[in-house]
């Protein structure tokens, strides 16, 4: 997880702050929103597609301030309790931030591949089996 986040952060300008540095080397990002005020709660998901990729973000963006607006945070970084693209869209595929504005849902990209760091997709939700009764 990305933490200490100033607030005012939108996932776009997120996004334009890891690929300064490290575009193409994740595959998923969420930032969680406060969706009653339309502002950020602090901190991030993301899955960096290896572990070099981390030791870089820590080398290059933890400790440091954030670029825009000012802001005394500074950028910290922890570990989620979700691990892995795979386990992050089961978690998210079906919660009802998928319900809200694009920009506030959270975002997966290739791993490999030619089309390694573009945005693919968000897998649907999955349907739960309920009988309908009728036979």
């Amino acid at each position: 997880m990305i933490r200490n986040i100033p607030n005012k952060y939108t996932q776009k300008m997120l996004l334009e702050c890891i690929d300064e540095t490290h575009k193409g080397e994740y595959d998923f990002v969420y930032l969680r929103m406060d969706f009653k005020n339309h502002c950020n709660v602090g901190y991030a998901f993301i899955n960096f597609i290896d572990v070099n990729a981390v030791v870089s973000f820590v080398e290059k963006r933890v400790g440091r301030k954030w670029g825009r607006f000012n802001s005394d945070k500074i950028c910290h970084i922890s570990y989620a309790n979700i691990q892995g693209k795979a386990a992050l869209i089961e978690k998210f595929r079906n919660s009802s931030v998928m319900e809200k504005d694009p920009s506030y849902r959270p975002k997966i990209f290739h791993s490999s591949g030619p089309s390694k760091g573009l945005e693919e997709e968000f897998p649907n939700s999955q349907a739960s089996s309920v009988c309908s009764g009728r036979g």
